[in-house]
C-alpha cells in the first residue's frame, strides 16, 4: 500500500470514485433491509459519507446544512448559500440538480416564528425530494434531531424513525480505499510522535504538547484535530480524559492521545513516556498495560466477537473498581472511521451483547494501569484482514520510552 499524500502519474493511489460507489451502494442496502424510503442526515461526518462534501467546523452544531439519500435515488445536498455553488463548480461526483440552498433553523436561535417558518421550509424542502421518488409515505431515518424539525416533520406528514443504525450498519466496514486513507491518517501521527517526545522534559505544560501537536498537525496534512489529550504525574490516576496548564516535573509519566483527522478519517492513538527517569513500578505499569493490549491485539480475526477481545483485558475488581460501569472506558476497543466512535464497541461491559469482528473492520484497542499517582495509557488500530489483523500504528510501545532532558 502507498502512503503517499498527493495523486500522482506514476501510481494509482486513492481510488476515490470506487470508495463513492461502495458507500452508495452500501447505503441503498441499508435502506431496503431496514425497509426505509430514505435517510436524511444532519451530522457532519454522515454527510461526508454520503455525499463526499464538508465545510468549515463551525458549521458542525448549527443544523444549516444536510442531505437526503432516497431509496433508489441519488443524494440531494441541501448546502450553505454559496457554498452550493462551489460544490456545483468542485463537486461533479453530484448531480448539479441534486445541490441546493439549504440554510437551517440555527438551533432555535431565531425568535420563534422565525424558527417554525425556517423548519416548515426545511421540512417542505426534504418531502419534495422524497415525492419525486415517490417514498414520502414510507418511513424516514434520520440521523440527529432536535424537537424544532420535528415537530415540522410532522407537520410536513413525515413518519420519521432513528435512522442512525442505517448509517453505523454501512459505516462498520470499510472500503479498500477508506482503509488506505485510515492508515494515511496513522502514519501522520506516526510522525507526530517524532515532534512530540522532543517536547516531553520537565518545565514544559501539557497545554504547550497539546497546541504543538494541533500545529503539527494541520501543518502536515490533517484537516482536523479534535480532543487531544496530555495527563502528567499526579493527574493520571484516575485518568481525567483531559489537558490542563500544569507544568511537567522530573521522573514523571505522560500519556497523550492524539485524535486528528486526515481527508476526513480519524486517529485515536495514545502512547505513554517517562520524564528524564522511570522507576521500576513506573516501567511495570506500562508493561502491564502493554501486555493487556497485546493479548487483546493476539485474538483479533474474522469470526471471533468483541467479548472474545474484551475477555483478555482485567476485569473492574481487578482495575480496582466496583463494577464494569465504574470502569468504563479505561480497557475499551472502539470503530473508527469518519468519527472517533463508530460500530464495533468493545468493553467487557458489553459482554452480553457480543458483535461479531468481520474482514474490513478497523478499530483502536487501549488499556490503562494506574497505581497511586502513575499510569500508563497505551492505545493501537488494527484493521481487521481476511485472515487476521494489521496494526497501523507504528511507534514503538514495548517499553516505556525515557525522555531525556536536553
Amino acid at each position: 500500500m502507498t502512503l503517499g499524500m498527493m495523486a500522482t502519474d506514476l501510481e494509482l493511489r486513492i481510488d476515490f470514485d470506487a470508495m463513492r460507489k461502495y458507500k452508495y451502494e452500501r447505503i441503498q442496502d441499508q435502506l431496503e433491509k431496514k425497509d426505509l424510503g430514505a435517510i436524511i442526515c444532519f451530522d457532519p461526518d454522515n454527510i461526508r459519507y454520503l455525499t463526499s462534501t464538508a465545510l468549515g467546523e463551525w458549521s458542525r452544531d448549527k443544523y444549516v446544512r444536510w442531505c437526503v439519500v432516497p431509496r433508489g435515488g441519488l443524494p440531494v445536498l441541501f448546502e450553505v448559500g454559496s457554498a452550493a455553488l462551489v460544490k456545483k463548480k468542485l463537486c461533479p461526483w453530484l448531480d448539479q440538480e441534486n445541490i441546493l440552498n439549504g440554510g437551517g433553523w440555527n438551533r432555535g436561535a431565531n425568535d420563534p416564528a422565525a424558527n417554525i417558518a425556517a423548519t416548515d421550509n426545511v421540512a417542505a424542502k426534504v418531502k419534495s425530494v422524497l415525492d419525486r421518488y415517490k417514498v414520502s409515505g414510507m418511513r424516514v431515518g434520520v440521523d440527529i434531531v432536535d424537537m424544532y424539525i420535528l415537530a415540522a416533520y410532522e407537520r410536513a406528514g413525515l413518519t420519521i424513525v432513528n435512522g442512525w443504525d442505517v448509517l453505523w450498519d454501512a459505516r462498520v466496514i470499510k472500503s479498500p480505499e477508506e482503509l488506505q486513507i485510515i492508515e494515511t491518517s496513522a502514519s501522520l501521527v506516526d510522525g507526530c510522535w517524532e515532534h512530540v517526545v522532543d517536547m516531553i522534559r520537565p518545565g514544559v505544560r501539557e497545554s504547550a504538547i497539546v497546541g504543538e501537536i494541533h500545529g503539527w498537525l494541520y501543518k502536515n496534512g490533517c484537516d482536523r484535530v479534535t480532543g487531544v489529550n496530555c495527563v502528567s504525574g499526579p493527574r493520571a490516576n484516575p485518568h481525567p480524559h483531559d489537558f490542563s496548564d500544569r507544568m511537567i516535573r522530573p521522573g514523571e509519566l505522560v500519556f497523550i492521545d492524539i485524535m486528528s483527522s486526515y481527508l476526513g478519517y480519524s486517529t485515536c492513538y495514545y502512547r505513554t513516556f517517562a520524564t528524564t527517569k522511570a522507576t521500576q513500578k513506573q516501567k511495570d505499569l506500562h508493561k502491564k498495560a502493554y501486555d493487556w493490549l497485546q493479548k487483546s491485539i493476539d485474538v483479533v480475526k474474522p469470526g471471533v466477537t468483541t467479548a472474545d477481545i474484551a475477555n483478555q483485558w482485567p476485569s473492574a475488581q481487578e482495575l480496582g473498581f466496583p463494577d464494569e460501569a465504574a470502569a468504563f472506558g479505561l480497557c475499551i476497543g472502539h470503530g473508527i472511521g469518519l468519527s472517533i466512535h463508530e460500530k464495533p464497541f468493545i468493553s467487557r461491559r458489553l459482554n452480553d451483547h457480543p458483535t461479531l469482528i468481520e474482514t474490513g473492520m478497523h478499530f483502536a484497542l487501549e488499556t490503562f494501569a494506574g497505581d497511586g499517582d502513575d499510569a500508563a495509557r497505551i492505545e493501537s488500530q488494527i484493521i481487521v484482514t481476511e485472515t487476521g489483523h494489521k496494526v497501523i500504528t507504528q511507534w514503538p510501545c514495548e517499553e516505556l520510552m525515557i525522555c531525556n532532558a536536553r
